[in-house]
């Protein structure tokens, strides 16, 4: 199955990181007031000091990142508090909340392999921590959060974007998914379209005729984006899609075309349950003209489902 590649800001990417290279996970397990990130975000602080990810708006990195050099050659988990609570006046969140961020030197690098093979076949697993000794287990079910002794992340797979499209509102909409960090994949029977979005760093492919291709299965996690001029080529790829489990799927088009489009779909035998999924004209702001909003108002209109 063709399954769009995972960008370098997955969110296993600092697991990822600390699998290969070794050094300290920092673990956001407790959010007071605001937060810039969620509970059980994570940060990893590498052997050789880099940092891979974020916690806060900047505002704590360069110091966890001191305490991790201590906390790895300690070889013991430690947890330490920033904003409200914490002993360090001169450091302070802006927003005006607190964080507890756990250190743990070391992990086990058997279960961090095990959370990436899961993250990669695009299923959804829970890492385990027992923060006093650092024990780190993958489990099923659950919320981010405390229960009981352990701490529980949830880790979902990636949105994933596949679009489909000719001219400048494919390339555009694809380059912002791109570089927002999402995995995509822009698959056109225009070579310019590819070429185009292939010079911007996206992942391209050629598209034969007007079908998903046979290896390729949209999961629940995944977006299908469709931007053609040529409507004729919409409704194939469509009904293959509602087959799929993508939780959005929707073609570019006015008011009219989106009616045609629906009146193809039930030519080609798509019930009319399944033609109710297909958003267009798609965006959040009417009437868009402009290849650049246009892209803005689809990706937020996605991220809000």
């Amino acid at each position: 199955m063709s399954v769009p590649a995972l960008d370098a800001s997955s969110v296993v990417e600092p697991i990822r990181r600390l699998a290969q290279e070794g050094g300290v996970l920092a673990v956001i397990t407790r959010i007071d007031g605001p937060s810039y990130r969620r509970l059980g975000a994570m940060m990893a602080v590498l052997a050789d000091g880099v940092r891979v990810g974020t916690l806060s708006s900047g505002c704590v990195e360069a110091d966890i990142a001191l305490h991790a050099e201590a906390t790895l050659a300690e070889g013991k988990p430690k947890a330490i508090t920033y904003g409200k609570g914490s002993p360090f006046a001169d450091i302070t969140l802006p927003c005006g909340g607190g964080l507890e961020v756990l250190l743990l030197p070391s992990p086990d690098s058997a279960v961090l392999e095990q959370v990436i093979a899961v993250h990669e076949a695009r299923q959804t697993c829970t890492l385990s921590i027992e923060p006093a000794s650092g024990d780190m287990s993958v489990q099923q079910g659950g919320e981010s959060g405390f229960d009981g002794a352990l701490f529980s992340i949830v880790i979902k797979p990636e949105l994933a974007f596949y679009v489909f499209g000719k001219g400048p509102e494919a390339v555009t909409f694809a380059g912002l998914v791109h570089s927002a960090g999402y995995p995509s994949l822009l698959l056109s029977p225009d070579d310019e379209t590819l070429n185009l979005a292939a010079a911007a760093g996206c992942a391209v492919r050629h598209l034969n005729s007007p079908m998903l291709p046979d290896d390729m299965q949209p999961d629940a996690h995944s977006a299908v984006v469709l931007f053609f001029h040529d409507h004729e080529w919409e409704p194939p790829i469509v009904a293959q899609a509602l087959k799929s489990e993508a939780f959005y799927i929707g073609a570019q088009g006015s008011m009219r075309a989106s009616a045609l489009r629906r009146q193809e779909l039930t030519l080609l035998g798509v019930s009319a349950a399944d033609i109710a999924r297909v958003k267009g004209p798609i965006g959040l702001i009417p009437s868009v003209r402009d290849a650049r909003k246009l892209a803005v108002s689809v990706l937020a209109e996605v991220l809000s489902l």
